[in-house]
Formats: C-alpha cells, structure tokens, sequence
C-alpha cells in the first residue's frame, strides 16, 4: 500500500530521515505480530528502544496525557524518574495485562543474560481498543507473540493493518500502524525526530488533509457514522539531547499533529504520548554521584516542535493509507483511505 508521499501528499516543510520512520534514530527497531485467526484482527507491536539493555543504561523520557481515557501501563514511574528502562510494546485493551508479563519475562531474562541485578522493572505497555473488527475478549495476544515480535525487530518494518494495528479504525475507516521523521540540523550537527502512532481515533465527517475538507464526501460512501472514540498512542524517539521536561514539551506538539487533520479529541478517544531520547542516558548503576548531561537551548525548541507536529500528522496519514481494508467475521468492514485519495 503506498505511504502519504507516493500519494503526492507532503506535509510540512521539514526534510525527513531517509526511511521517513522512527527507526531513522540511530538503534530504534520495530516488530509486529498480526493476528488473523478466526474471529482475531490483532497483534502486538514493539518498539525497541536502543540495541543494549535499555534497563542497564535507561533513556530520558516523559509522557504526556492529552485525554485520558485508556489504560496505558507504566507512565506513573515515567513521570516521577524520567526515563525509560524497557521497549515499549502496544496491543489491543484487554492484552494489556498478558503483555505486561510478557514485557517483565523479556527483561527478567535480558538482565540475567547481560549480569544485570533487577529486583524491579517498568515495563510500558500502551493500548487502542479493537473490539469493533476484534473478538478483544478473547485475548489472542500471548507471552510467545510478544517474544516474536522483539525477535523480528528492525529498521524496515511494515505500517498500515499490522501489529497492534491491525484491528484499529482511524476517522470512521482502516487505521493502525504509522510512521514518519524528520531531520534537524542544530550546531552543525544533524539530529533526527521519528513518530510512531497506533490510530484509532477520529471521526469522518472531520477528516482533513492539506486543508482539504474531505471526510463529508467520503461519509457519503460509507453507511456508518462513528463518533470520535478509540484513542491514539504516539511514541515519539530522537537523538537530539534533551531532558526529560524538554521531551515533554516536544510531546505535546503531536495534538497538533491530529488536529489537523481534523481530530478535536473526542470524549472516548484516549490520546497518550511518549517520548524518549538515545542522548542523555542514565546508568543504572552510577559509578558517580553526577552524570553529565547536555540539552537543548530553551530557544532552539521551535525546530523540534515543528518536527513534532509535521511526523505525527505525517505519520497518522500513513497508518491509513497503508491499511488494507479490513472486515470482521460479523461483516464490519472498515475500509482504506487509499480507495479514496
């Protein structure tokens, strides 16, 4: 399926990382698991964070809740420390729990391999509700599929109906698994900002791209008129060097990112962000009782806003357009934006 730029569609005015994914930051991978069988359009994604033990040498992080209604695990202690010592994996409502064990096994076993002691871990586990294409109450997501998909972790990875994505819905048609980046240049150095969403917020009737108004003359097609609810998980990687505040401000940036393409933040819809930085890594066990640290000027945050905004917007885009039309064993169909632009 083609991404927004095969389509002809560029938004912003920022140059992007030469895969146009989060994986452009240097030791960012991404794996799925889909899950068809029966009555399941489901999956797992997880986002690596860094190719060493991220528990070991944790990254600086910050979280940002736009809407709250969801049920994303392990932002509280990313709010209190800063920083992010697991992957981060995302699935459907009800898996989050199952994939939470899967996530403390994986790092049980990582740190017992790597020498490290863990008495405690972290895990961030982050949801979209797929109920509508999903037998969510199944559960079909289990510890294997987790492990699989850390396992196939890497740098070219497939975006639309797969992974956690694949039972999604995205402003009334096919949502899921998007990406986009872009590249910055501060002190002569260049630095890259990449975004990955789950989408599955929204309604049609809003729907905008490049100012052009079209989810009406979409809705026209399409029988069901569903209301903006569902959420959105964007996960936002850079190796610019900031702190945890810095990344925090950054964040916020992806609201403005959906709302242009015309999502007003429904009610039902729960909009969580997370960012994390490979600069700026903190050790576990400090040999020190300081640890250097270098950040952003406060002034130079314009270019990282922009970036922000440009990749998430970019990156919902390509979570639809990518999406096959998917339809659920009861006959719901949502269908690809691509059979419309």
């Amino acid at each position: 399926m083609p991404t927004a730029r095969e389509k002809g569609i560029h938004i912003g005015k920022m140059p992007t990382g030469p895969r146009n994914l989060i994986t452009d930051v240097p030791g960012v991978t991404v794996g799925h698991v889909t899950i068809t069988e029966g009555a399941h359009n489901t999956g797992v994604t997880v986002i690596m964070p860094c190719q060493d033990n991220p528990f070991a040498s944790k990254l600086t992080a910050a979280q940002h809740v736009l809407n709250g209604f969801g049920k994303t695990a392990g932002l509280m202690q990313i709010e209190e420390l800063g920083t992010l010592e697991t992957p981060i994996a995302l699935t459907n409502t009800l898996n989050v729990g199952l994939v939470h064990d899967a996530m403390v096994g994986y790092m049980i076993d990582r740190c017992e391999k790597d020498g490290v002691a863990l008495r405690s871990v972290n895990p961030v586990v982050c949801e979209c509700n797929d109920a509508s294409l999903n037998d969510i109450l199944q559960r079909a997501v289990r510890k294997e599929h987790v492990q699989q998909a850390i396992a196939s972790a890497c740098a070219d990875f497939a975006q639309g109906a797969v992974g956690a994505g694949r039972g999604m819905t995205c402003h009334g048609l096919k949502g899921g698994i998007g990406s986009a980046s872009r590249t910055m240049e501060m002190d002569g150095q260049s630095f890259t900002l990449g975004v990955l969403v789950l989408s599955n917020h929204g309604s049609l009737s809003d729907l905008t791209i490049q100012g052009d108004h079209i989810g009406p003359g979409i809705q026209k097609t399409i029988e069901e008129a569903l209301p903006d609810k569902g959420s959105c998980i964007v996960i936002m990687a850079t190796d610019l060097p900031v702190n945890d505040r810095q990344i925090r401000r950054i964040i916020r940036r992806a609201g403005v990112g959906l709302a242009r393409l015309g999502s007003f933040i429904g009610h039902g819809s729960g909009e969580v962000f997370l960012g994390f930085t490979t600069a700026n890594r903190v050790p576990h066990n400090a040999q020190t009782d300081l640890i250097p640290m270098t950040v952003l000027h406060e002034d130079r945050m314009d270019t990282a806003f922009r970036a922000m905004a440009e990749a998430t917007e970019e990156a919902v885009l390509n979570s639809m357009l990518m999406a096959e039309t998917v339809c659920s064993v009861k006959g719901t169909v949502r269908r690809s934006l691509a059979e419309f632009v």
